[in-house]
């Protein structure tokens, strides 16, 4: 079984970011209330004043106030399924495994079209709640081992902060290059572990190219 990451993996920029823009030039509305709140959101997290799962549930919230969120879903990932990474379509199986710490929501639509499975955050756009723990880092791993998934042959991600399901794969790659470049996972060292916890610690990717 092959397994990815998704924002920056096989599509490049985040989808979650990529459709809240897309919904708030269709209901200007949101640049009024969502847009000015958000801001306010990555101010405070930078800061350190706003925990991390906090700071996402914020992002998150534009998906409750979007009354056409299927119509809207559909018109999206019509026009940006093409995005998806070449290299990936190459290689596709039926049994891969995209695995996300976008929302379901977004990320079911697109893997339903790929005619793969996935994991991603699972959200509830009504209340604003995250039903289980954000898919991120270490919780992807914990995710596989407690669900008793068959044996990871080959892990791609663009994100070190991916280290520990890495380490669970037969063979691991790192993405860059706006997710059109494929290469071999660094070598596991102090330098590299030293960039993984400043990637979980802050949420960013930090590529090597």
């Amino acid at each position: 079984m092959n397994v990815y990451d998704f924002d920056g993996t096989i599509y490049y920029t985040n989808c979650t970011v990529s459709f809240a823009i897309w919904c708030m030039l269709r209901h200007p509305k949101l640049l009024f209330t969502y847009a000015p709140a958000t801001a306010v959101t990555v101010a405070l997290y930078k800061m350190g004043k706003l925990p991390k799962y906090k700071a996402i549930l914020r992002l998150f919230s534009f998906l409750g106030m979007i009354d056409d969120f299927d119509l809207q879903i559909k018109k999206y990932w019509d026009k940006h399924e093409k995005k998806i990474s070449a290299w990936y379509i190459a290689q596709k199986q039926p049994d891969d495994l995209i695995i996300s710490a976008s929302p379901e929501c977004i990320i079911e639509p697109i893997a339903a079209r790929l005619g793969v499975k996935f994991i991603a955050t699972e959200y509830d756009r009504e209340y604003n709640v995250m039903l289980n723990n954000l898919m991120f880092a270490k919780e992807k791993a914990r995710y596989i081992f407690d669900h008793g998934f068959p044996v990871i042959d080959n892990f791609y991600s663009d994100s070190l902060s991916d280290m520990p399901i890495a380490l669970c794969a037969e063979k691991a790659f790192l993405i860059t290059d706006k997710a059109r470049k494929v290469n071999d996972w660094p070598e596991f060292d102090e330098e590299i572990m030293k960039k993984v916890r400043r990637e979980i610690d802050t949420g960013t990717n930090i590529h090597l190219d």
